[in-house]
């Protein structure tokens, strides 16, 4: 493997184990969320110190909306101040921001937060953070078959042609590089709905320590197992025997 291909491209995160993190302390669900916030801020720093070109979080799910109202409410009121707080640090560090999920099922209050962030941060160019909001896999390849049935009942495009790249194009993350590894915080060995499609082929990590405690150090430890892995893409290493 040669030294650039040990750090990975793109890197994808299910940032998980706030809620229990916070249970485990005595403390409501929503400070968990809170002290995960410090978590993001110090990972995507380590990510880009690191050369890491992509980082993609997955901050709220589809299924998310099924939770206590409170803590959903109180999500929605930290996303937008965390968007507010942060978005001239992440000018200055050359941070990209792009959303990828169902913006159209966002609440009302929140949009303007979002295309903000999007909008100011487009001429960055050190490290695309990518923030998967109302984000589900399963919807998302939904709503990419109907985009493209539609062009082809059209009669735009011929049926025949479709292949992963149109399926790629037309998802929320086109233009944006599949994974090369994502990690999952707290224990949990699942993916949830998560990147189904793009991770094929990504190194995948998992760690039993919860999302407010993950820190530049835990990242390195992410990092520096992959180094260690051999991406064959399904092919054969001729090198050994």
């Amino acid at each position: 493997m040669a030294e650039t291909d040990k750090i990975p491209h793109h890197v994808a995160i299910i940032m998980d184990g706030n809620g229990r993190w916070a249970k485990s302390r005595g403390q409501e669900r929503l400070y968990g969320h809170m002290q995960g916030v410090e978590s993001v801020r110090n990972v995507l720093m380590a990510a880009r110190r690191a050369g890491v070109r992509h980082l993609t979080l997955f901050v709220f799910s589809t299924e998310n909306w099924g939770r206590p109202r409170d803590e959903v409410s109180g999500l929605m009121e930290l996303l937008c101040k965390s968007i507010a707080g942060e978005v001239d640090s992440l000018i200055e560090n050359g941070v990209r921001v792009r959303i990828i999920g169902d913006k159209s099922s966002v609440p009302e209050s929140v949009v303007p937060y979002l295309e903000s962030i999007e909008g100011r941060t487009s001429g960055c160019h050190e490290i695309s953070l990518n923030l998967a909001i109302n984000y589900g896999s399963r919807e998302e390849m939904i709503h990419a078959v109907k985009k493209i049935a539609a062009i082809v009942s059209s009669g735009e495009f011929p049926i025949e042609e479709i292949d992963h790249k149109v399926i790629s194009n037309n998802l929320y993350t086109a233009g944006i590089p599949d994974p090369d590894l994502l990690i999952r915080t707290s224990g949990e060995l699942r993916l949830s709905n998560f990147l189904l499609w793009q991770t094929a082929y990504t190194e995948l990590y998992f760690t039993d320590v919860y999302w407010p405690d993950f820190g530049e150090e835990e990242f390195a430890k992410a990092l520096a197992q992959y180094a260690l892995r051999e991406r064959r893409y399904g092919l054969v290493d001729n090198k050994k025997p």
